[in-house]
């Protein structure tokens, strides 16, 4: 963790409006995945936009993750540990970044909405119970 990112004074206001901004969204690898998507629920509480340098940088999960091991982050919670402290998934809190195991069997992160985790989908935003997070991560 290298980063001191603050929650803003109007964070929780920030992030619902966030979330209902996208919840329709299809997912569209380096336009809106799961680590884009946990950008910008940290931009939207923060205003740091953590995502700046990955977006339309890549068209496929696979090229993602090879412009993440280019710079030497072996995978999602590499990236998002370089900024926020883990923390056991069931100490997550709302707005907190949660690993979950995605659709695909593959990874993904999810942003803390009480009891559970809201995840992108194909379709838009789904909900997993936070029991089934695998790392949590402190914004």
């Amino acid at each position: 963790m290298t980063d001191v990112i603050k929650r803003q004074r109007d964070w929780r206001p920030n992030l619902c409006a966030y979330l209902d901004a996208v919840s329709r969204e299809k997912f569209r690898p380096g336009t809106h995945d799961c680590a884009l998507f946990a950008a910008g629920a940290v931009q939207a509480m923060t205003g740091v936009d953590l995502a700046a340098e990955y977006t339309g940088k890549y068209r496929s999960v696979a090229d993602g993750m090879a412009l993440l091991r280019a710079e030497g982050v072996a995978d999602l919670a590499g990236l998002v540990s370089r900024h926020f402290e883990e923390i056991p998934p069931l100490m997550a809190g709302v707005g907190d970044l949660v690993l979950v195991e995605g659709e695909a069997g593959a990874d993904a992160l999810g942003v803390v909405q009480g009891p559970s985790i809201f995840v992108l989908q194909r379709e838009g935003l789904g909900r997993v119970e936070l029991t089934k997070g695998l790392k949590g991560f402190r914004v």
